[in-house]
């Protein structure tokens, strides 16, 4: 039969493409007029009257696919009954799931008796599904794009893996038998790992595949003719399934296969055990098989035993700290593909070219290097799904997401579309009219020039956002002019640190770039230069300090103080000498330098929590939270997501995940206090949350851990205690008052209401008051466990019941009855600033009720007038006085904030029962506010009180910061002094 000349209608085919048009209903035609006098001698319906069938769209559809792909043409020429059979799958619509493709392939596979037979098999069911697959990609059904196309193709690869591995277990088993159990008795299987864009599941149309082969267990193959040592059998087994896909017939091939990923590459071995490649990935592996691993995925054999190989892995791919050192491997990959681009003239490759595919794989795999240890949601080996990912970390804004994904899409499509024409692995532009033009058609752009117009404005974006991720901060510092302000280049700092100039020329740079005492500077410098650590530093660690001390200096010139900035940025930098990640991390980010040299030239404090615990550096990547700190509720989600990342188990993981947490967020603080963008106050609940969220997470961790292995505990009512912990901690002090300040302890009180003489109900039971004695020990381990990264708190238990003679943990009732009978009035003062910092909502309530009810007792005034100030003056006898001529203790002295506390406190014991608005709050700034508005003290006195309070905590804040003791300068405080001691002499001592 001879196809009519409208059958293809040519409608949406452009002029130029007539000649390929004509071509495809020629050899359709041909080839049909054969199938069809074929079908007649065996009596079978004839092809061509399907094809007659196919309605108009189908045959627009199938007009637009022959003139674009040669390959779909080749084969409807080879099959012409193909096509009503994918029609009838539904194939030209939709892809099939992995499922369908399994039984299909299962079923020729049956027929397979030979190697020969299953090498035919899969070829021709993987011509005829690519064949599916090019049209839906070319005639885009509703649902499929460019990411549908990518994981059609990876799906097909994934089953025709399988496939073919089950039929060769199958087969080979007779002669060489099955591989022999794990030690733990499960079975063993090949693992095959899918690297590049097949573990990603964002293959292209005519991609390699990269592989690479494992297996568990070493030991010998069982119930076949021969028996064979599993690293033999397995790399056999290996070599065939590689043929089976790779090997190029009469039929083709099925994928191209890649192993050059696998340990030593071509010179090492096929397969390797699983403890091998631990050993050589944790002894031998470089930085570009880091960025190899981040695809890995177990796509055939053993799933299981891949994804515990991976977990394995994971520590090597995924460092725990931010790994900026990472920029520099992509860095120098990106050159080597760079000079290969140019010696090739592959300038106009749209994979390696500038602004290409490779591009923006990197710009997204150098996050998933440096912060994949830390954010774990960027462990994925989804280009897309870690792209998406970037905005809520805040390390993309999602302008640029919304730019480099369909940025992205387009240049895959752009692929897809040349690579349809031929089934053939390019990313080379054609040169050739026709080919040009079949590109426009399938992308659906009116020409080629819409085509390259496009295509440079894709370019462009993407070269953009790579430089802006990858480029060598070095080089845009010195397109900068004169970045400090002074005519000072980095060459010049890099022969200064490098002691290429003689003194009095490094002293003469030091005096032009502002330093008040360049002597001192140099000596420094040169100090650290031939420090023995500096002198023993591995290659890598030196070339990383080479190149990070030029950018340093010039940030170190271009702060306010730099001999102040050098002095204390120095100690951190050989803090770091033997973690070069940070020399790194430092290096790479200059702007990251520039608040260093603001926050360590003004706190000394600043800078040695930096030098102790550089893991802080992280904080200086992100100004817009190292300035703002978050509120309570955004502390407990971030503590909440960054716990969740860590496994349940992993006790030390979540130790140091609290302390890097604490630390972190106190140093935001911190920062925003020195930028001046947080009032007193604020800072003051601000530290004061961070230590609510972290009490919050530690009573839960010690719970559940109580709980698991010794069951829940038994309430007053005899019922069974519930998930949430029925426990309470009670935070006194500066804690209870809202008032902490840097490196403040915690006073703490343990309370619970449970059944006294109940136990619980585990496998191991515990009476009730050696449950909660456990569960408080359980928390003062987690707040005092000293790990790399520090304490979390130190803990002062003091103030509970009968102080260090009493219990660790008291009940409810027991506490009240000893506030009642037994407490003294300093103990009542203290109740003054305590209140519930974490614990159940329940047992909070009833805690209010008792603090309310002792704070609110009539009491005898002069009595405890004599009692205030007995205690006040042994705590002066011990504490004040030691300030030097015109200086003045802020905390301890007269007039100080221990006066303003003890003023409350008597207020509140003395008027309580007559104000009850006095019992509500725990802090000083509120009791005054309140002792105003109810007129129990004079308004100007009240507001005096505050301002002093005020003004002495924020200096004694300061002082913190600058590492200086918590004085003044009398002259500066007299009035506070004055209007304290004033309120202290009318309401304490009225008679002297």
């Amino acid at each position: 039969m001879a196809l009519p000349d409208d059958f293809l209608p040519a409608a949406d085919i452009p002029p130029q493409l007539a000649s390929a048009l004509q071509k495809a209903r020629q050899c359709l035609s041909e080839s049909l007029a054969q199938a069809d006098n074929l079908a007649e001698l065996t009596g079978q319906e004839p092809p061509s009257e399907n094809w007659r069938a196919l309605d108009l769209q189908r045959r627009r559809d199938l007009a637009r696919v022959l003139t674009v792909s040669d390959f779909a043409l080749d084969t409807l020429v080879r099959h012409p009954d193909w096509l009503q059979h994918l029609d009838a799958n539904g194939e030209l619509e939709a892809p099939p799931s992995a499922e369908a493709l399994t039984a299909w392939l299962a079923d020729r596979l049956e027929d397979a008796e030979d190697e020969a037979g299953l090498h035919a098999a899969l070829r021709r069911f993987r011509r005829a599904r690519m064949l599916g697959i090019v049209w839906r990609d070319l005639t885009r059904p509703t649902g499929i794009d460019m990411w549908s196309t990518a994981a059609s193709v990876s799906r097909l690869a994934e089953v025709c893996l399988e496939g073919a591995l089950v039929w060769l277990e199958t087969h080979l088993e007779p002669r060489w038998g099955r591989p022999s159990a794990r030690a733990d008795g499960s079975e063993q299987r090949l693992v095959v790992l899918g690297m590049g864009k097949l573990g990603a599941g964002e293959l292209n149309l005519s991609s390699d595949i990269d592989l690479i082969f494992a297996f568990p267990e070493n030991g010998e193959t069982e119930g076949g003719r021969k028996s064979l040592e599993h690293q033999e059998y397995f790399t056999r087994l290996g070599q065939k399934l590689i043929a089976a896909l790779d090997a190029v017939t009469a039929e083709g091939f099925v994928f191209r296969v890649d192993m050059r990923l696998r340990p030593l590459g071509d010179g090492g071995p096929l397969v390797g055990s699983f403890a091998s490649l631990a050993a050589y990935y944790q002894n031998q592996g470089r930085e570009w098989e880091r960025y190899a691993m981040l695809k890995a995925r177990p796509v055939a054999g053993d799933l299981e035993a891949g994804t515990e190989l991976l977990g394995h892995l994971r520590p090597f791919v995924y460092r725990r700290y931010l790994d900026f050192g990472a920029i520099e491997s992509l860095r120098e990959m990106k050159g080597l593909i760079n000079r290969e681009v140019k010696r090739r003239g592959m300038q106009a490759n749209i994979k390696l070219g500038p602004g290409g595919i490779r591009e923006v794989e990197f710009v997204v795999q150098a996050f998933q290097l440096i912060r994949g240890g830390r954010d774990t949601e960027l462990q994925v080996t989804s280009l897309r799904t870690a792209l998406e990912r970037l905005p809520a970390l805040g390390l993309l804004p999602p302008a640029v997401i919304d730019e480099l994904l369909p940025d992205y899409v387009f240049l895959r499509d752009l692929e897809h579309a040349l690579q349809a024409q031929e089934d053939r692995q390019t990313q080379n532009l054609p040169d050739d009219d026709l080919g040009r033009e079949r590109l426009a058609l399938a992308l659906g752009m009116e020409d080629w020039p819409a085509v390259v117009a496009r295509l440079e404005e894709v370019r462009a974006q993407v070269r953009q956002h790579f430089d802006a991720v990858i480029a060598d901060p070095e080089t845009e510092l010195e397109e900068e002019n004169a970045p400090n302000g002074a005519d000072v280049s980095l060459d010049d700092w890099r022969e200064l640190w490098q002691a290429e100039l003689a003194g009095d020329e490094g002293c003469a740079l030091l005096d032009e770039a502002g330093f008040a005492d360049p002597a001192t500077a140099l000596r420094r410098l040169a100090t650290l230069r031939q420090s023995r650590q500096v002198q023993t530093m591995q290659r890598i660690g030196y070339e990383r300090l080479e190149a990070l001390m030029p950018l340093l200096l010039d940030a170190v010139a271009g702060s306010d103080t730099p001999d102040i900035a050098l002095e204390r940025v120095l100690p951190l930098i050989e803090a770091v000498l033997r973690r070069t990640a940070y020399l790194a991390l430092l290096r790479e980010n200059p702007e990251a330098l520039s608040h260093l040299m603001g926050l360590c030239g003004a706190s000394p404090w600043i800078a040695e929590q930096l030098a102790r615990y550089p893991l802080l550096l992280d904080e200086l990547l992100t100004p817009e939270t190292l300035y703002t700190p978050a509120d309570k509720a955004r502390l407990a989600d971030e503590l909440r997501q960054a716990l969740a990342r860590i496994p349940e188990d992993d006790e030390e993981a979540q130790l140091e995940a609290l302390r890097v947490f604490k630390h972190a967020h106190v140093l935001r603080v911190a920062a925003s206090d020195i930028a001046g963008t947080r009032h007193l106050m604020n800072v003051s609940d601000y530290l004061t949350y961070i230590a609510e969220v972290l009490l919050e997470a530690v009573l839960t961790m010690a719970w559940r851990h109580l709980v698991r292995k010794h069951g829940h505990p038994q309430r007053r009512d005899g019922s069974r205690a519930g998930i949430e912990p029925e426990f309470l901690i009670v935070g006194y002090g500066k804690l209870g008052g809202i008032e902490l300040g840097y490196g403040s302890d915690l006073d703490l009180v343990f309370l619970h209401d449970a059944h006294t003489h109940g136990g619980t109900d585990g496998p191991r039971p515990l009476d009730a008051p050696v449950f909660f004695t456990r569960l408080g020990q359980r928390i003062i381990h987690l707040l005092t466990a000293v790990t790399p990264a520090g304490a979390l708190y130190e803990v002062d238990m003091r103030l509970r019941p009968s102080g260090n003679a009493g219990l660790l943990v008291a009940s409810l009732d027991a506490f009240a009855d000893y506030q009642r009978r037994e407490a003294w009035t300093w103990e009542h003062q203290a109740l003054v600033r305590a209140r519930v910092v974490a614990g159940h909502s329940r047992l909070a309530e009833g805690f209010a009720e008792i603090r309310c009810e002792i704070l609110g007792r009539e009491r005898d005034r002069e009595a405890l007038r004599a009692e205030v100030v007995k205690m006040r003056q042994k705590m002066r006898d011990h504490l004040s006085g030691k300030s030097g001529e015109g200086e003045f203790d802020l905390k301890h002295d007269p007039g100080g904030m221990v006066d303003i506390e003890f003023l409350c406190q008597y207020a509140v014991l003395s008027m309580g029962h007559e104000t009850p608005e006095l019992l509500e709050w725990s802090d000083n700034m509120r009791i005054l506010e309140t002792l105003e508005a109810t007129a129990r003290l004079p308004a100007e006195e009240c507001r005096r009180l505050r301002e002093a309070y005020l003004a002495l905590r924020s200096a004694a804040h300061r002082a913190s910061l600058t590492r200086e003791p918590a004085r003044g300068r009398d002259a500066d405080f007299r009035a506070h002094r004055q209007a304290v001691i004033d309120a202290w002499q009318r309401l304490l001592e009225p008679e002297s």
